[in-house]
């Protein structure tokens, strides 16, 4: 009796490994034998400057006066930025501030609302 998992694809029971991988000999399909792991994604979670968790969509308040490098505005502190974007980087929020335009921020410096 084969301790090998059934095929995810066909679920044939007739599945053979070849070196890492799992193989279907019915249909084809090839995958890991080792478990999935976390993807980045997943496991990558972003929090603001009190440690609440950050989803996309968010609405947060900035909590500090903000320099804007190569301009002489400044985002102040309390401006409110709705419907924020998580990104990779080192500035983790993309946006929209009225008055200023599309930017990013980083989440130290903001508050979820």
């Amino acid at each position: 009796m084969s301790t090998l998992p059934a095929c995810p694809k066909c679920q044939s029971v007739y599945t053979y490994e070849d070196g890492a991988q799992l193989i279907c000999p019915e249909c084809g399909h090839e995958w890991s034998a080792q478990p999935a792991e976390a993807t980045a994604e997943e496991s990558r979670v972003i929090k603001d400057a009190v440690g609440n968790v950050l989803q996309d969509g968010d609405t947060v308040t900035v909590i500090k006066d903000l320099k804007i490098k190569g301009s002489s505005l400044v985002v102040k502190v309390g401006t409110k930025v709705k419907n924020i974007r998580l990104t990779d980087g080192d500035h983790d929020i993309d946006c929209k501030i009225e008055g200023i335009g599309a930017m990013g921020l980083k989440s130290e410096f903001v508050r979820k609302v």
